[in-house]
């Protein structure tokens, strides 16, 4: 017998998969139970209906284009493709479309079977991201790592193997090991026979082969690169092993280092035998001189070249030394000491000047005259040149071979006191690079060290060879001006006009390997002359200047004045009480009334208030953009969180409070915390409110950003109850198709709409716009800022159904709202 109608239906809902009918016009006819869990959408909503309900925002275009095709042809289509549910979450669906025909041949129907592969397409993601991860890091490992299978060919390699082999991946996996490209040999240079590398010895003794030094030859090099290799065998569940996992590290310049040890110790036997400084000695009784051949050679003379009378030394001496020498000299000699040293320079025999350590040690007679005088000389060149090197190192910046902070500053100190006495002008220039960051973590560090450098030589070309150009750290650089003037006002106009000229030098592009890039520069500016207050404070003054001009836009120049360092140090005192008054409880949440039509009060917004114990009432206008930028609005938030759910708490127990929703405003840096959906379920499970009664407002600045993230904290936290509230709306950015993805209970009208809603069209026009589109997507609307009776009217007859402002109540403390609410008939 066949079967039934209904037997067939139960059938189909007895599946996993879910299956949809749908005519040959493409509307639904049938779907199955799976279906309506899969998608969130009841039968009832979706017969009658196109096929296309449960696409959305992100559904690849093409993909239904594909789709579409194969309908139209009448064939079979599988595929995968983005879908949504009712409710607006994205699914990846597993989607089979089989045209039917009837007995005509005629098309009749398509029947299309739903699988939910949205787990298994995130594993697939996890896996990809996982693999690129693990080859990343042993990419970025300083040891080449290879992996050799059990017939010696070769299956891996990252890319330190692959540059100290000389080869690309693709060249040398598949190879087999030992290759005609490369050999190995050992320290007297013998090859190493193949059963012998480490990846071999791993293998066959099925155990790590550790600390094996040998040495690589690629192709025709005769130089081999130096390897200290360890080899690891993998061995299956026998026990069998299938392959080795081979790591080595170059330790060629170790390997130069213990060679130069071996022939410094050859040296050093040579050094005992004579002294590689340059001896002489002076007989005093016949006056006598006597220079080793390491004397001459050290000013470019063989020997018997010059005479070798007492003359030479102040012949050869530098004219500017030669008065120093002989009073060391004779004084060593007069004053009954041993020795003595003396530093001066002797003419080469090309011309240049060597400089010289000479060291002489007195014999003397009993009694105590000097007879004999021996020493040695040493050429001081080398020592002189690593000086100059120490001492660039320490006081110039490596990449741009410009004076760093360290010289830049001893310099000021030196122009500070030279200008007192002057009585003359100065001026810093503090430069910083806008968005130098961007361009390293875009483009690379190579690409952001080339543009120091070239800003460098701009920089050098702007001012006079007497002016210092510093590069005080990462992208910020200082020019120091000297002798501007008498009086600050024409310090202030010179300096002016070697800013515009610095300015202009970022005009042009910057080439950064065949790539052009522009960049613009931030410029704060101090002046400073007999009267400022020290060396060092140029500088502060100068960087705070730049500070203000990256934030009043960037690209653009700013003088310090006075009112700046009021202006910081306020700032600063500010956000030291606001610490302070977070841990000492001066804190408070005040509540304003939200009503509705009929005036009856349904919920509160929680705002916050600062009762400081000198200045009074703080505005959250001056301390909650202080809190975003300081970072304290995460802690502010958190207690503004438990306050509000405590008292919530607490309302429960009150039948004219517990029915009342309590909103509370979250900063988009407190949202995008990784954990923040757990901080509030976690605030919520241990106060005991209800999750029901709580309201979230976010801003649209907070949605614009990682709207998944957003969505998925979002529904985590709905699915206990929370609701959500989108604040300012109109304001920010948000697009509609965002607002139709996030699980939203309300909009807010701003208040800078509700304002001249009587008196703008526009703001009029808006506030009509807001109402609608809410009604349309099924959310609620709350008009802030409501003030006159006409503002409520006019939203009153457009639709609005609840509001907040100051004609309903202005914000006050908790225990004052509570006892007013209680007296409140309404």
């Amino acid at each position: 017998m066949a079967p039934s109608i209904s037997m067939l239906v139960e059938a189909l809902d007895a599946v996993s998969q879910g299956v949809l009918i749908a005519g040959a016009d493409c509307l639904i006819q049938y779907c199955n139970a799976a279906f309506t869990a899969m998608t969130g959408h009841a039968m009832a909503d979706v017969l009658g209906r196109g096929c296309d309900l449960i696409c959305g925002p992100d559904t690849d275009p093409e993909t239904l284009a594909t789709i579409r095709d194969c309908l139209g042809r009448g064939i079979p289509f599988h595929g995968e493709v983005l879908n949504y549910t009712k409710d607006g979450r994205p699914f990846w669906n597993e989607l089979t479309v089989t045209p039917k025909r009837d007995a005509s041949g005629a098309l009749s129907h398509f029947i299309s079977v739903h699988r939910d592969v949205t787990a298994r397409k995130a594993a697939e993601a996890a896996l990809r991201t996982a693999a690129q991860r693990h080859r990343f890091v042993l990419d970025h490992v300083l040891a080449g790592v290879m992996v050799r299978a059990a017939d010696t060919r070769l299956t891996y390699a990252n890319a330190t193997a692959c540059r100290m082999m000389g080869l690309s991946e693709d060249a040398i996996l598949g190879t087999y090991e030992p290759d005609p490209r490369w050999s190995f040999i050992r320290e007297d240079g013998s090859p190493i026979p193949a059963e012998e590398l480490p990846g071999s010895l791993a293998l066959r003794g099925r155990m790590d082969a550790q600390n094996v030094l040998m040495g690589l030859k690629r192709g025709d090099d005769p130089v081999p690169t130096w390897l200290v290799c360890n080899a690891y065998p993998v061995l299956d569940d026998a026990d069998r092993p299938v392959e080795a996992v081979i790591s080595f590290t170059d330790v060629t310049d170790l390997k130069k280092v213990q060679q130069s040890l071996g022939k410094s110790e050859e040296r050093m036997r040579l050094v005992l035998r004579g002294s590689q400084d340059a001896p002489w000695d002076w007989d005093l009784a016949t006056n006598i001189l006597y220079y080793s051949p390491r004397w001459w050679e050290m000013i470019g003379y063989q020997a018997g070249e010059l005479c070798t009378d007492p003359s030479l030394w102040e012949s050869l001496s530098h004219p500017d030394d030669r008065e120093t020498v002989r009073a060391t000299f004779h004084a060593a000699l007069k004053s009954g000491q041993e020795s003595y040293e003396v530093e001066f320079r002797l003419r080469h025999k090309d011309g240049h000047y060597v400089p010289i350590l000479s060291r002489g040690f007195i014999l003397r007679d009993a009694q105590g005259r000097p007879i004999r005088v021996s020493g040695t000389n040493t050429n001081l060149t080398e020592r002189r040149q690593a000086e100059r090197r120490i001492h660039h190192l320490a006081y110039y910046d490596a990449l741009t071979d410009l004076p760093n902070r360290s010289l830049l500053l001893e310099h000021l100190r030196r122009a500070f006191l030279s200008g007192k006495r002057r009585r003359s002008q100065g001026a810093l220039l503090f430069l910083g690079l806008d968005h130098f960051k961007i361009l390293n973590d875009t483009l690379g560090h190579d690409k952001g060290d080339e543009l120091l450098r070239q800003v460098a030589r701009r920089l050098r070309d702007c001012v006079r060879e007497s002016d210092m150009v510093a590069r005080v750290g990462g992208d910020e650089f200082v020019i120091m001006l000297e002798n501007l003037g008498a009086t600050a006002s024409a310090a202030a106009l010179a300096t002016k006009r070697v800013c515009h000229k610095v300015m202009a030098a970022f005009d042009a592009p910057f080439a950064l390997d065949g790539d052009s890039h522009r960049t613009t520069a931030s410029v704060g500016v101090a002046v400073f002359g007999p009267g400022s207050e020290g060396a060092d404070c140029p500088m502060k003054q100068a960087d705070l200047a730049m500070g203000v001009a990256k934030a009043g836009g960037r690209n653009t120049l700013r003088f310090f004045d006075a009112g700046m360092q009021l202006a910081v140090e306020s700032r600063l005192a500010l956000e030291k009480d606001l610490r302070d008054g977070l841990e000492r409880g001066q804190m408070a949440m005040h509540l304003q009334p939200q009503v509705d039509q009929a005036g009856t009060v349904v919920g509160v917004e929680a705002l916050l208030r600062w009762h400081h114990p000198e200045r009074g009432l703080v505005s959250p206008a001056e301390f909650v953009p202080l809190a975003e930028s300081t970072g304290l609005i995460l802690p502010l938030g958190k207690w503004v969180l438990r306050e509000a759910c405590a008292t919530l708490r607490r309302w429960a127990d009150d039948p004219a409070l517990s029915r009342l929703a309590l909103s509370v405003n979250v900063s988009a840096r407190q949202f995008h915390e990784s954990d923040f959906d757990r901080q509030v379920l976690d605030i919520l499970d241990a106060s005991g409110a209800d999750p029901r009664r709580l309201k979230l407002e976010l801003t649209e600045s907070l949605v614009a950003h990682d709207i998944g993230d957003v969505i998925a904290k979002m529904g985590r936290l709905k699915e206990r109850g929370v609701s959500f509230s989108l604040d300012d709306f109109g304001t920010g950015y948000s697009s509609l198709g965002y607002l139709q993805r996030l699980p939203l209970n309300e909009l807010k009208i701003d208040r800078m709409f509700v304002r001249d809603v009587l008196s703008n069209p526009n703001d009029a026009n808006i506030a009509r716009i807001i109402l609608s589109l809410a009604h349309n997507l099924g959310l609620s609307v709350i008009a802030e800022g409501v003030e006159t009776p006409g503002q409520h009217d006019f939203l009153q007859a457009n639709g609005c159904r609840f509001y907040q402002g100051f004609l309903f109540g202005q914000p006050v403390p908790v225990a004052t709202f509570e006892a007013g609410l209680m007296t409140d008939p309404t």
